[in-house]
């Protein structure tokens, strides 16, 4: 079996571990509460980690994991050593019911094998910040406090406003809330789209091009290309702020009708030839076998001398192009077919779909009709009825299926989107694809099935440290922490970070406790689980390094 395929299995078996593991960041409300039995529970948080699938397309959170790691460090046996060594440490750190961090141990896993593998090639050390992404590290770092920081103070707002006995009062607040929501989610969209139409006129692959020192003889070529494709995306600028009231095709219509993007086309057009030649897979194969080089040669000159042709394909249009390309580099015959197919852009299309995997409509209408419901449920249980502790107390049990349902989308959008960046640079580092956003249609698909058969499977030591060993928690508490952890992540989404899961509801978890008074939370209890959190990522790393060397011996 090829070496990919046993790391993208390895990928999905932690995906499947992550589930389970994190079972208990959607469940343990919902379960020690006793809205829902333990089998309801998962089978509830299982259903919406999968809809999460449905949800999330921009991916910015497995962007942010792909590119951890600088791409000449990535290699097939240190995304294998980091997957090892995050599932070593997923499946301790659950036996011994503790909840630690699945995103973090697949950072330090990732980032620690890269680093042994670094310094393998460099005979020793050479600058951390040479190795990683000093900036996606440092970010994903400080979320560590801040995530839990973040989920404690909305879900200690949240609480205090549903406590309050004045129906109206708590009705308008959360009416504010829902207008601050929508506000703040159109302002990531629109920051997004930016970020989008950026790299869809390749201004970041430009920019690291420029800063490369193995590409000094091209800077000149490079800062002319970066100059232009900067002045184009910002051109874009004016057209996309039309998206939420005309649409992507509309928008997508303006840009190629006001700004020439015949480079990004020709750009596109090459990216496909070198897939179709697998450039890259034949660059990696010849590294370890020269006997290979030939073929490696033979692709990247076909390649090369095609790239002219490329650039005529708005002159000559794409029958013509595809003709003149087979003349000039012989293909077989049963080839010739796939080849005509894969070269061809719709670059209208490419564009719109960029641009629609900013939407976060789902998102901000989805929080802000869960926040309309909770209003509408006291109005009716504190106005239209006659008040009583037993129905409000089942008024939040119902709403505790609403708030449980929106962290598990969080947290399948989250988490499943880490595995998938995981993925993407395995691919990568094997030539199958250029970059993450050719990632195949199947590893989304795959992630998210694996994370919620991973959930639907439970895990049960944790339910319990989360459920009842950090504070007691009530129906209106489950309902304010679940939805200040879904705040949150749904927040760091839009943001690309990959924040933990289990650090976010055990901060709501807290928030609710501490409400109430400081002493009903568990604060002994509470310490320990920070001592895991800051300890996740430098084991996972040591796991990893030591992993790497280990298996270096074995696979060249």
């Amino acid at each position: 079996m090829e070496f990919i395929l046993i790391i993208i299995a390895l990928a999905l078996i932690f995906d499947y571990i992550n589930g389970f593991h994190d079972a208990a960041n959607s469940i343990a409300t919902i379960v020690s509460t006793k809205v829902l039995t333990p089998f309801q529970a998962v089978l509830w948080a299982a259903m919406f980690n999968f809809v999460a699938f449905l949800i999330f397309k921009d991916h910015a959170v497995a962007n942010t994991i792909g590119k951890t790691v600088n791409k000449e460090f990535i290699t097939l046996p240190v995304i294998f050593a980091g997957l090892v060594a995050a599932i070593i440490w997923n499946l301790l750190t659950w036996w011994y019911g503790i909840p630690s961090s699945s995103s973090h141990t697949l950072i330090g896993g990732f980032a620690g094998a890269a680093v042994a593998n670094a310094f393998m090639q460099h005979g020793g050390y050479m600058p951390i910040k040479d190795i990683i992404d000093s900036a996606k590290v440092l970010k994903t770092l400080s979320f560590i406090l801040l995530a839990p920081l973040i989920g404690m103070l909305i879900s200690m707002f949240y609480t205090l406003v549903m406590m309050n006995r004045n129906t109206w009062i708590k009705s308008g607040i959360l009416a504010l809330t829902s207008i601050l929501i929508w506000f703040t989610f159109i302002y990531f969209q629109e920051n997004k789209i930016d970020e989008n139409v950026e790299k869809f006129f390749k201004v970041d692959k430009y920019t690291k091009d420029v800063s490369d020192p193995t590409k000094l003889a091209d800077k000149a070529k490079n800062e002319e290309k970066l100059s232009k494709a900067k002045a184009n995306a910002e051109a874009s600028f004016v057209f996309v702020k039309d998206y939420e009231s005309e649409g992507a095709s509309f928008v997508s219509d303006e840009i190629a009708a006001n700004i020439d993007l015949k480079d990004v086309t020709t750009s596109r057009i090459e990216d496909k030839i070198k897939l179709f030649f697998k450039v890259e897979q034949l660059k990696i194969i010849a590294k370890k076998d020269p006997k290979q080089k030939l073929a490696s040669d033979y692709a990247t000159a076909a390649v090369d001398s095609l790239k002219p042709i490329a650039k005529m394909h708005k002159d000559l249009g794409y029958d013509k192009m595809v003709e003149a390309m087979i003349a000039k580099v012989p293909i077989q015959p049963d080839k010739m077919a796939d080849f005509d197919k894969e070269v061809r852009v719709d670059i209208k299309n490419d564009l719109s779909k960029e641009i629609e995997k900013a939407d976060n409509k789902i998102i901000r209408y989805g929080l802000i009709g869960m926040l309309v419901l909770i209003v509408l449920s006291f109005i009716y249980t504190e106005k239209i009825r006659e008040p009583s502790a037993q129905r409000t107390g089942n008024n939040f049990k119902k709403l505790q299926l609403l708030s449980s349902a929106a962290f598990s989308i969080g947290h399948g959008g989250n988490d499943a989107q880490k595995v998938m960046g995981i993925i993407a640079a395995a691919l990568i580092a094997n030539g199958n694809i250029v970059d993450i956003k050719a990632m195949p249609d199947w590893v989304p698909l795959a992630c998210y099935t694996a994370i919620s058969l991973g959930t639907l499977s439970g895990g049960w030591k944790i339910v319990k440290t989360m459920g009842t060993k950090i504070t007691k928690v009530t129906p209106l508490e489950g309902v304010c922490a679940e939805t200040a952890g879904a705040t949150t992540l749904f927040l760091t989404e839009q943001m690309g970070i990959p924040v933990s899961t289990t650090h976010t509801i055990t901060g709501s978890i807290i928030g609710v406790g501490a409400t109430k008074r400081l002493s009903a939370v568990r604060w002994g209890v509470t310490i320990n689980l920070l001592w895991a959190w800051i300890l996740t990522i430098p084991i996972s790393a040591l796991l990893a390094a030591l992993t790497f060397y280990i298996i270096h011996f074995f696979i060249k």
